[in-house]
C-alpha cells in the first residue's frame, strides 16, 4: 500500500543512532543539552503521509474545549494502547482487517502520525514491542526521556518472529519537564506478582516548579478476570499513595503532588476497579467524562474491534487526574461509527484496536499539602 523508501531522508538521524541495550526495565536520559540533534515534528509527519499516501486519509477528530483552566499553560497528555505488533499478526485474530494492513513496515508510521498529528506533551503507552527499534529513538530525536516496563511473561513471546516482550512506556518531553524519579512495579494481587506492569514517573514542570506524577498501566484483559483487575488497581492506588508521600516529602512540598494516571484498565466503568479510582482518598476523576453532557458519563467506546467471537465495543481505557490540582481544559473526541467503518480496529488507517485518548491539562492555584 505505498512505498517507504522517501520517510527514511527524515528519519535517517533516529535509525542509525545505536539501540539501547535489551533490560528488562529501561529509562533513557538524554544529554544536558536539550535542542541537540532534534528533529523537526512537522517534516516527520509530513514524510510519514508520504508513505502512506496510497492509504485512506487519517481519521479525523476534534479536541473539544471545555471552557476550563488556562489554556495559555496546557500539558497535553496522550494515552494510548498501540497494539503489540506481535499480537496483532500473531494472536487477537482482526477477522476484518486485512493482514498487509498490519504490516510493520508502514504500521508503524501509522502510529508516528497519530502522536506527531496530537503532539503529547506527555505520552503513556500499552502494547509496546519495538520500544528499541522505534519508540525510543524516533521520540528521542523529538526531545522525549523515555521508560519502558515489560510484561514478565508477555504473550509476544510465543508468537514466531517476534520483537520481544511487549510492556508499558512513558514518555515526556524534557525541555519542559525534569524527571524527578520513576518506579517500575510489577503488580501484585493476593500478595502474588502478577504479569500486568506500571511505571510511575515523578516530573517537575520546568516552567512554573511545579511537580507531579504521571503513571501508566495496563491490567489484566478477560471476562472473568474482574476481581483480580480490581486487586490489581488496589495495588497500583498504594503505591501511587507511596510514591506521592516520598516526592512530598523529598521536595518539602507545602502542597500536595497532584497525578496523572493513564492506562487500558481493560475494564468497564461498571467494574470495581473504575469505582475503586473513582472514589480513592487520592482525589481522582476521570478526563473523558467532560466530553458527555452532564459531565458524569464515560464515552461509549475506546476500542472497537471484530473478533471470532463477534464484534467487541467498549470503555476500557482512562485519562485519571487529581481534579483538585488540574483543570481539564480540552479533550480529543472520537471518530463516529460511520468514520471508523464497518469493519471497525484496526484498519488501513488506523492502526489499533484501542483509540487514542488526549487530554489537556492546566494547572490550578496549589492548595495546602493534606494533613
Amino acid at each position: 500500500m505505498g512505498s517507504s523508501s522517501s520517510v527514511y531522508s527524515a528519519l535517517a538521524k533516529t535509525v542509525s543512532r545505536p539501540p539501547l541495550p535489551h533490560t528488562r526495565d529501561s529509562t533513557y536520559f538524554p544529554g544536558n543539552n536539550l535542542d541537540q540533534d532534534l528533529a523537526d515534528p512537522l517534516e516527520l509527519l509530513r514524510e510519514c503521509r508520504e508513505v502512506l499516501r496510497n492509504r485512506p486519509a487519517q481519521l479525523q477528530r476534534t479536541l473539544i474545549q471545555t471552557g476550563h483552566g488556562d489554556s495559555r499553560q496546557t500539558i497535553r497528555v496522550m494515552q494510548w494502547n498501540v497494539l503489540a505488533q506481535a499480537l496483532g499478526e500473531g494472536m487477537d485474530s482482526f477477522v476484518q482487517c486485512p493482514v498487509d494492513a498490519l504490516n510493520w513496515a508502514e504500521r508503524k508510521y501509522l502510529i508516528l502520525e497519530e502522536i506527531l498529528t496530537y503532539r503529547p506533551d506527555i505520552l503513556c503507552l500499552q502494547e509496546v514491542d519495538h520500544y528499541f527499534d522505534m519508540f525510543q529513538p524516533v521520540l528521542a530525536s523529538l526531545g522525549y526521556q523515555g521508560s519502558f516496563c515489560p510484561k514478565p511473561w508477555s504473550p509476544c513471546l510465543d508468537v514466531e518472529n517476534n520483537n520481544g516482550p511487549d510492556g508499558c512506556a512513558l514518555f515526556f518531553n524534557h525541555k519542559r519537564f525534569q524527571s524527578l524519579n520513576t518506579t517500575h512495579l510489577r503488580l501484585s494481587a493476593m500478595m502474588l506478582k502478577t504479569n500486568q506492569v506500571a511505571i510511575i514517573t515523578a516530573l517537575r514542570c520546568r516552567d512554573t516548579g511545579r511537580a507531579f506524577c504521571v503513571a501508566v498501566t495496563h491490567l489484566k484483559a478477560r471476562s472473568g478476570w474482574e476481581v483480580l483487575r480490581s486487586t490489581q488497581g488496589s495495588d497500583l492506588l498504594r503505591n501511587l499513595r507511596n510514591v506521592v508521600q516520598r516526592i512530598e516529602t523529598e521536595e518539602k512540598a507545602d502542597a500536595d503532588v497532584p497525578l496523572i494516571v493513564c492506562g487500558d484498565f481493560n475494564a468497564e466503568p461498571s467494574e470495581d476497579v473504575y469505582r475503586n479510582f473513582a472514589t480513592s482518598s487520592l482525589g481522582l476523576d476521570s478526563a473523558y467524562k467532560h466530553l458527555s453532557t452532564d459531565g458524569k458519563t464515560e464515552p461509549p467506546y475506546t476500542t472497537w474491534k471484530i473478533r471470532p467471537s463477534g464484534e467487541s465495543c467498549h470503555t476500557l481505557d482512562y485519562v485519571w487526574y487529581s481534579h483538585r490540582a488540574f483543570d481539564v481544559n480540552a479533550v480529543l473526541d472520537f471518530p463516529t461509527a460511520e468514520q471508523i467503518g464497518p469493519n471497525r480496529l484496526p484498519s488501513y488507517n488506523y492502526p489499533s484496536d484501542h483509540l487514542s485518548l488526549v487530554c489537556d491539562f492546566s494547572f490550578k492555584d496549589p492548595t495546602p499539602a493534606s494533613q
